[in-house]
């Protein structure tokens, strides 16, 4: 039963010691906890309160190490539909789809299972003769990802049929010496099958009539990428034991995300350009920083809210709120350069609600100019109140200065997310609390704190029982308390309360 306590004590008379109180006086955690659950006998609780009480730690499936997927490239020329082919071998709309050319820009994995067996498959970006400024590093990507691949889904318009840009990816797959499967794409139906034999020319065997679209004839366009895959791949990475922590950075649309991303690998991993939303589909990638491995995930820029989106923006929205839900640390990208907006505190936002642990990088810092620097300390004061807990960074992914800053800011933040405090040493800190600054009177009543715990980890959310509603503000305070004794770097603290009654004699 919940509902404000009509059993309180007349405020004249001395109020007894509540479990919280008592327990001060208790000498050790075990007998604390002991006590604590004793008084909480003389109220109402409900089976939750008790399965709650009752509740273990959280577990974590950890995975062993694990041979490494083969992977499947599929590859060809703007607009053929290997993005739509993509997500019909996942069963799911994962990459990002338009109806025009150029929309995949990346090249871009994903874990796929057909017959039981499991292969990576990488959607890239269409490849083109004699590209030019983006669409070069396109085009560079995707011959990356063939390099990459223990096999190749060679994808081809069979409406269109064989082009000149068909024939220049056939002696660039042809010099890669890697297994080729030819994909006929766009056969909706059988009075166009004859359509896929005109590919015959280009020379890799027999095309397989293909409706990516409508998922005719996708079963046995896989089953012959299945022969043509090795069991275990040369190319892949195997996932290390214990598994990697998954990083997601995300911010509006070039403040730098991709040009982290490439300066902490090494490579030049994601296209990057002065054009603001050059990623689309969120990049993950397998990054070992200071003998450990990480999962980076390069995420869109976030333009606007969702709703007001549309084609593409709207797709790579989704699929960055997605990431953020899968990561487990996120790290929001500022442009120290020039004054923060309403989407940079959106997507701070979007972190929080999501429960991630949360670092927030200043990039660009060598653009900054001394008038710039004097104002960012009261913008961050202002802006970001509520979450001056967030471990800060300031760096360049640029030149790569303080780069080597963030490792050491993810791991605090991931710390702390997975922070657990015993039930006693919780309690004892708020019966301290509670006694130097008690809760507000509140029409002649004082809602008092019987009993917490904490519910969970991952992150840290604490239940508090009392005798009444605890208000926003004190709960705000016992945040800021349970900060400044126990840390909490870097990760959201949730903090609810369930009013319970004494029971009725």
């Amino acid at each position: 039963m919940s509902g404000t306590d009509q059993t309180l004590p007349d405020a004249r008379e001395p109020a007894p010691a509540t479990p919280v109180e008592a327990a001060v006086v208790v000498a050790s955690d075990e007998d604390r906890e002991r006590a604590l659950r004793a008084g909480l006998t003389a109220y109402e609780l409900e089976e939750d309160d008790l399965a709650l009480l009752e509740g273990g730690a959280d577990g974590d499936d950890g995975d062993g190490s694990t041979a490494p997927l083969p992977v499947l490239a599929v590859v060809g020329r703007p607009n053929v539909g290997k993005s739509t082919l993509v997500n019909r071998i996942l069963g799911r709309r994962e990459a990002v789809v338009e109806d025009k050319p150029g929309v995949t820009r990346d090249r871009v994995s994903y874990r796929a299972e057909w017959a039981g067996r499991h292969f990576s498959v990488v959607d890239t970006g269409g490849w083109e003769v004699d590209a030019k400024g983006i669409q070069a590093r396109v085009a560079e990507q995707a011959e990356i990802a063939i390099s990459l691949a223990d096999a190749v889904l060679f994808v081809v318009d069979a409406q269109v049929g064989p082009t000149a840009t068909d024939e220049r990816v056939v002696k660039l797959l042809r010099k890669a010496g890697k297994p080729v499967v030819l994909c006929a794409n766009k056969v909706d139906g059988p009075r166009t099958e004859s359509d896929a034999t005109e590919l015959w020319s280009l020379g890799l065997g027999e095309p397989h009539p293909v409706s990516a679209l409508h998922g005719r004839g996708t079963g046995d366009l896989l089953d012959a990428a299945m022969k043509a895959l090795p069991t275990e791949s040369a190319f892949g990475e195997a996932m290390p034991a214990g598994g990697p922590r998954r990083v997601a950075l995300v911010g509006r649309p070039n403040v730098g995300k991709s040009s982290l991303l490439n300066k902490v690998l090494g490579s030049q991993r994601v296209v990057v350009d002065d054009v603001a939303g050059t990623t689309r589909d969120p990049v993950d990638e397998l990054v070992m920083l200071k003998d450990k491995p990480w999962w980076f995930v390069d995420t869109a820029g976030i333009r606007r809210r969702v709703h007001q989106t549309s084609g593409a923006d709207f797709y790579a929205s989704l699929r960055t709120q997605a990431a953020i839900e899968k990561a487990e640390v996120a790290v929001v990208l500022l442009d120290a350069s020039v004054k923060m907006t309403e989407q940079d505190t959106r997507v701070i936002s979007q972190v929080v609600e999501a429960g991630r642990a949360l670092v927030i990088a200043y990039n660009k810092w060598d653009l900054m100019d001394e008038d710039r620097r004097s104002f960012l300390e009261k913008e961050f004061e202002r802006d970001l109140v509520q979450v001056q807990w967030a471990p800060r960074i300031n760096f360049s992914a640029k030149t790569g200065w303080h780069t080597d800053r963030l490792v050491p800011a993810l791991e605090r933040a991931l710390a702390s997310w997975e922070t657990r405090i015993s039930t006693g040493k919780l309690n004892s800190f708020l019966g301290e609390l509670v006694a130097g600054h008690p809760h507000p009177l509140r029409g002649g009543k004082q809602p008092r704190i019987l009993f917490a715990t904490q519910a969970a980890t991952c992150p840290p959310r604490f239940v508090l029982f009392s005798t009444g509603f605890i208000e926003a503000g004190y709960r705000r305070f016992i945040e800021r308390r349970l900060r400044e004794e126990f840390g909490f770097e870097g990760t959201p603290i949730s903090i609810s309360v369930r009013v319970r009654e004494k029971r009725r004699r």
